[in-house]
């Protein structure tokens, strides 16, 4: 019989074989430099774990490489999606090349979508 990792125990292998992309973002992230929000990252939220995860404002940031582009791939990030928005979590993401290329755009959007989060509903 196979002993098949817990998703926290997946979770932790994740956040120490974190990519470049999840290492650069979340040197942004961490300690709350971006609009002084707690994220976490590779948090798990069963049956999925997320890259990074803000509680404050159910929302999750995921990074994308190539295979996310793959038709296996968008079929199974929105499938996650609407799972996660049933449970009230907004997902935003951005590619790897965003991050490389891009970082400044990706902190600000992610400080306009946490805005409008904050915002009471009507």
């Amino acid at each position: 019989m196979q002993n098949r990792p817990t998703l926290a125990q997946f979770a932790r292998q994740l956040r120490v074989q974190q990519t470049d992309c999840e290492y650069l973002l979340w040197q942004k992230l961490r300690a709350r430099q971006i609009a002084n929000l707690k994220f976490r990252r590779q948090f798990p939220s069963p049956p999925y774990v997320l890259d990074f995860y803000c509680a404050e404002l159910k929302l999750a940031i995921e990074l994308d490489g190539g295979q996310h582009y793959e038709a296996s791939g968008l079929i199974y990030d929105q499938r996650r999606t609407n799972h996660l928005y049933q449970q009230g979590i907004q997902v935003v993401r951005f590619s790897n090349l965003e991050i490389l290329q891009q970082m400044d755009d990706v902190l600000e959007q992610i400080i306009q979508i946490a805005a409008a989060r904050r915002l009471p509903s009507p």
